[in-house]
């Protein structure tokens, strides 16, 4: 069995590679611009809460709950009046998403108990870490490719390591973007949980990077990234253990955080183009405008006639004279369900469905 050391035990020198230190800058780069840009969105809650969805859809994919942008909407608009289960444990993600972001903001830290919080959001219990032994990962043949810890005092004490790794800067004095991909592979490596681990480790990766002040709001999600190049993700994971490859895993999530960061970037731009479009054009053609509509609009990609009465504080007759009236100028489309209409951001669909069809 693989055996698990404390990652400051690694010699931090090892990371000074000119093909490391290249890609750093680069990827570096990438996300500067990004939390440039994500600053300039007047309300940072509609990057939060669209692509925080959009994140949940890719990671909840990797662990084969597969739901489709539709459905994962619709729950969003209507959880009493719809039941996929899939959907329903990808909006998990987001709420444990959204736990996380909390702590990491109100503390400066991430710690175990964070964690622990963040899986028990997405698991719906408060089992904690594994105590019981058994739990092994298999590849696609059903063969037993490594074995985590199975102590449970092994794995209290390595979380507390990695609990001091991520929040004492003097410990590794490594640039951030490394510790992240350091980190990720201990904590998937340590599997601390009986389920959850792969999806508790990705929401990890963008709090450190909000942690260490990388990124303001969590808007870079690694997982579309992952699930287009799974094959490799699990080989690089797997050569650290048995080969000690580091520098490669490393390289590989620099490449991840370049690359998302790009993506994300250019789906920002049309998030903000279409957001000031709508109100324009609403401020120009409609009486009723306001920036509470604008926001209602793209909060929820599906939005309804509840959201804009709450959001708007107007009567329900009020709230569907205007949602019909945005239907009738092209900026929603309706769509009904059982006994009720859901209102589709025409725009904003567009992007997030682009976004998830855009190549590496």
């Amino acid at each position: 069995m693989h055996t698990l050391r404390p990652l400051e035990q690694l010699n931090p020198a090892r990371f000074d590679t000119p093909t490391i230190l290249k890609k750093l800058a680069s990827s570096s780069r990438q996300l500067a611009e990004l939390k440039g840009l994500a600053a300039s969105i007047p309300n940072q809650a509609i990057l939060i809460n669209t692509l925080g969805l959009q994140e949940a859809k890719d990671s909840s994919a990797i662990e084969n709950i597969v739901t489709t942008h539709d459905e994962l909407f619709k729950d969003d608009a209507h959880p009493e009046a719809f039941a996929n289960p899939a959907a329903k444990e990808v909006l998990r993600y987001r709420q444990a998403l959204r736990f996380g972001y909390e702590q990491v903001r109100v503390t400066g830290l991430l710690t175990v108990n964070h964690i622990v919080g963040i899986q028990g959001e997405l698991e719906r219990n408060n089992a904690g870490f594994r105590k019981l032994p058994g739990t092994a990962l298999k590849d696609g043949g059903g063969q037993t490719v490594y074995t985590p810890p199975q102590d449970p005092a092994e794995i209290v004490a390595l979380m507390s390591a990695l609990e001091r790794f991520m929040n004492d800067d003097a410990l590794f004095p490594v640039d951030p973007l490394i510790k992240m991909a350091l980190m990720h592979h201990q904590f998937e490596s340590i599997h601390p949980f009986y389920d959850g681990n792969g999806r508790t480790g990705r929401i990890l990766n963008v709090l450190y990077l909000v942690k260490e002040g990388l990124l303001e709001i969590p808007v870079l999600y690694l997982s579309s990234h992952i699930v287009q190049t799974k094959a490799d993700y699990h080989r690089l994971l797997q050569t650290v253990r048995d080969d000690d490859t580091w520098e490669d895993w490393v390289l590989y999530m620099l490449q991840a955080v370049e690359n998302t960061a790009r993506q994300t970037v250019t789906t920002v731009q049309a998030i903000k183009t279409a957001l000031f479009d709508y109100k324009h054009r609403i401020r120009d053609g409609y009486k009723f405008y306001s920036q509470d509509l604008i926001n209602n609009l793209f909060m929820h990609p599906y939005t309804k006639i509840e959201f804009v009465q709450h959001d708007l504080q107007v009567s329900r007759l009020t709230a569907t004279k205007y949602l019909e009236a945005l239907v009738d100028g092209g900026f929603v489309s309706k769509q009904k369900m059982g006994r009720s209409n859901y209102y589709v951001n025409t725009a904003l669909n567009g992007i997030l469905l682009a976004q998830h069809q855009a190549p590496v």
